[in-house]
């Protein structure tokens, strides 16, 4: 359960985005409050309607006047609604869009660690669900709660002008909605925000059902994921009736016990009537005042309700806004010299936030020469890949140090280092955009649109992703979220592209060619040999085709360097060596194009 903070404190956080946009509010805040006055001011000309002009003898055009006054005021309150409409809607949804924009930005800057702490889910409903919550809030909720009180207050200094045993009466009714209310308060806020969290945890649900719906097919578990949906969209539905519930009883209270003291009103308003301590006129004003001010009465549960949403909305936006990024860059980044694209390692350890006892890579040295290219090669889990990752530092060393052209890659602009280094993944993913679009993510926009066009030719042609052209609409073709419509070794091809075409002096490859047969590899790593002739290049290796790609091989052991040398001398010298070369996959395969061969023919069956 996450940490309550005071009503107040939360929303108070808002006051920065929400500074601009004050004027508009403000001036949404007094259409809505005149509105309401001019509907309490209706009970008073009934008032002097019946007092002054309903006496025998009267005239009867003091009805039509009374009429043709009411009538305005109640355009008049209709005018000022529309107005309080016009003055709040439109800066609100700018402060929503702002708010989501800046939500975006900070999500793009955090570290890998985060966003692998926390569902996806989680924060797309937040950055979807609650921040539409809190416009409709600011725009509605928050106005009307304020104008709600106002208005109650002032129609209860009014009641007690006419008759202060009548008002008596009515506002002992206030007491035990006020004690009920602190009570529905705790317990609405808890369920609020209980039902916000499971929201995000079942949008999470959802997304990884659609992202890994081969997977669920081909195991054949589609039934046991619908049943794990089905639990959470259940807890989900039990946590909103708990909330209809407390809302609902509420609401029983501030209409109930209003009610009651009106009937009890009337009883003793008659009986002031009768003795000549009330007016008739009074009487009728009194209660139709109270008519105006029952409504706001009732109303005032589903605005609460509102607002402690909304203050569950603005905790949960700033549990993601108050995370901090521990990957910046220094107030005075520093860069070589000269870049050459000399890559080494000195001591550099690394253990995850959660285990920081427990390292991943333990005091690695390794110098990489300008040019050369290294294969890294070690057992499952000897850390291949988060040595990978410190590069561009998508994480960061816990000890020792990674430099670039010997100055320390914490020294460097993040921005700056990550145009030095380009990285392609195993687990390719892609974009839902263009081809085109998707291999010239990492090129430098002063680059001219010729200059682009070249480099997107040279790199499709160094990844043998010639079939991209044969697309029903060539490198135009939008390729499908992450890159789905394409089999794994397309979407491999596509992702090695990109790499290449933002030509970076150094490149970091994690397996790239895994998914790709043979004949494909083969021509791949001819053209990489000519690519990477003057690239700096670390590439895990996980197959013997891949290593004689290197000029020399790491071995990564339990988290160290054991040994370096060339893939000949490590044969020669180096049983674990032998025994992790023996045990590479001599023989890729696309799954993806024979899972999709395999639904084809279950098809046509």
């Amino acid at each position: 359960m996450a940490k309550q903070t005071p009503f107040f404190s939360s929303i108070s956080r808002l006051y920065p985005h929400v500074r601009p946009i004050m004027p508009r509010l403000v001036l949404g805040l007094l259409s809505a409050l005149l509105a309401s006055v001019v509907a309490l001011a209706i009970p008073q000309v009934l008032r002097v309607l019946i007092n002054d002009w309903l006496r025998p003898g009267g005239s009867s055009q003091a009805v039509w006047v009374a009429s043709a006054v009411i009538l305005l005021l109640g355009i008049a309150e209709a005018g000022l609604v529309a107005l309080r409409r016009q003055f709040v809607i439109n800066p609100a949804t700018t402060v929503e869009t702002r708010m989501r924009v800046s939500l975006y930005d900070h999500l793009q800057d955090l570290t890998v660690s985060f966003h692998d702490r926390w569902g996806s889910g989680q924060l797309l409903s937040r950055a979807m669900t609650d921040l539409n919550f809190l416009r409709r809030w600011m725009a509605f909720g928050a106005i009307m709660l304020v104008v709600t009180t106002l208005t109650v207050v002032i129609g209860v200094v009014v009641m007690f002008s006419m008759s202060w045993q009548l008002a008596l009466i009515f506002l002992a009714a206030a007491v035990p909605i006020m004690i009920y209310g602190f009570r529905f308060r705790t317990r609405f806020s808890k369920v609020a925000r209980r039902s916000q969290d499971q929201a995000g945890d079942l949008a999470t649900t959802v997304e990884e059902s659609v992202h890994g719906i081969r997977v669920l097919k081909a195991f054949g578990r589609s039934r046991e994921a619908l049943e794990n949906f089905n639990e959470q969209a259940e807890e989900l539905r039990q946590t909103e009736i708990a909330k209809a519930k407390h809302l609902a009883a509420f609401s029983l209270v501030v209409t109930l016990l209003p009610e009651l003291a009106l009937g009890a009103g009337l009883v003793v308003g008659v009986m002031l009537a009768a003795d000549g301590q009330l007016s008739i006129g009074s009487l009728v004003a009194f209660f139709a005042t109270a008519a105006v001010i029952a409504a706001p009465v009732e109303f005032c549960g589903m605005l609460l309700a509102m607002a402690l949403t909304a203050k569950s909305a603005v905790d949960r936006h700033f549990e993601v806004m108050d995370s901090v990024n521990t990957i910046t860059s220094p107030p005075q980044p520093r860069r070589p010299a000269e870049l050459k694209g000399a890559l080494g390692f000195h001591n550099a350890t690394f253990a995850f936030e959660d285990a920081p006892d427990k390292p991943i890579l333990k005091d690695i040295s390794l110098d990489i020469r300008p040019g050369e290219t290294m294969a890294l090669v070690g057992i499952t889990g000897s850390g291949k890949s988060a040595l990978l990752q410190l590069v561009p530092r998508l994480f960061e060393v816990t000890a020792g140090s990674v430099t670039i052209d010997g100055v320390d890659l914490r020294d460097f602009s993040v921005e700056e280092l990550r145009t030095v280094v380009a990285v392609a993944f195993e687990d390719t993913t892609l974009f839902s955009s263009s081809v085109r679009d998707n291999v010239l993510l990492g090129v430098q926009g002063h680059e001219s649109a010729e200059r682009r066009e070249q480099i997107l030719a040279e790199a499709l042609d160094t990844a043998q992703a010639h079939f991209a052209y044969s697309l029903p609409e060539g490198l135009d073709t939008l390729i499908g979220e992450e890159g789905l419509s394409l089999s794994g070794g397309q979407r491999q091809r596509i992702a090695l592209a990109r790499a290449v075409a933002a030509q970076p002096m150094v490149l970091v490859l994690d397996d790239p060619l895994s998914a790709l047969d043979v004949n494909t590899e083969e021509l791949v790593e001819a053209r990489l040999r000519e690519v990477l002739a003057d690239t700096t290049t670390l590439i895990v290796a996980h197959r013997p085709s891949t290593v004689a790609l290197a000029d020399r091989v790491a071995l990564l052991e339990d988290g160290r360097i054991s040994a370096v040398g060339t893939h000949t001398e490590l044969l020669a010298e180096n049983s674990h060596y032998r025994y992790v070369i023996a045990s590479l996959d001599p023989e890729p395969r696309d799954l993806d194009s024979e899972l999709s061969a395999l639904e084809a023919e279950e098809v046509s069956r």
